[in-house]
């Protein structure tokens, strides 16, 4: 019985990849969408490539029903705004991590 509802768990997750390019593309592209295994990969992926995730069911449901390389549509933007601007602020304290950590090492030098 655990094993089912283990199973059901799993179909029930959705991950869904997105691309955004600002010099290509004229909004946010679904890259990739998938259930259970499916997902499972996607999220390896990402992880493995040190792409940031972004966990929101109820997005992910809705944009799970577009097709693959498809835009998504003008009334997801806002929803879709919110994920990039998080990826945008890891993106900047990557960027500040660096930083500080080039100038330790530079200070170690001394």
């Amino acid at each position: 019985m655990a094993e089912a509802e283990e199973k059901k768990a799993e179909e029930r997750k959705t991950a869904i990849a997105l691309r955004y390019d600002v010099d290509k593309d004229r909004a946010p592209l679904v890259l990739a969408t998938g259930r259970g295994l499916m997902a499972d990969e996607i999220l390896r992926i990402a992880e493995d490539n040190k792409i940031p995730l972004y966990e929101d069911p109820e997005l992910a449901k809705l944009l799970a029903k577009l097709e693959m390389d498809t835009e998504i549509p003008p009334e997801l933007y806002t929803l879709v705004a919110e994920v990039l601007f998080f990826v945008y602020k890891l993106d900047r304290m990557a960027e500040k991590r660096e930083r500080v950590v080039k100038k330790l090492r530079e200070e170690e030098k001394k």
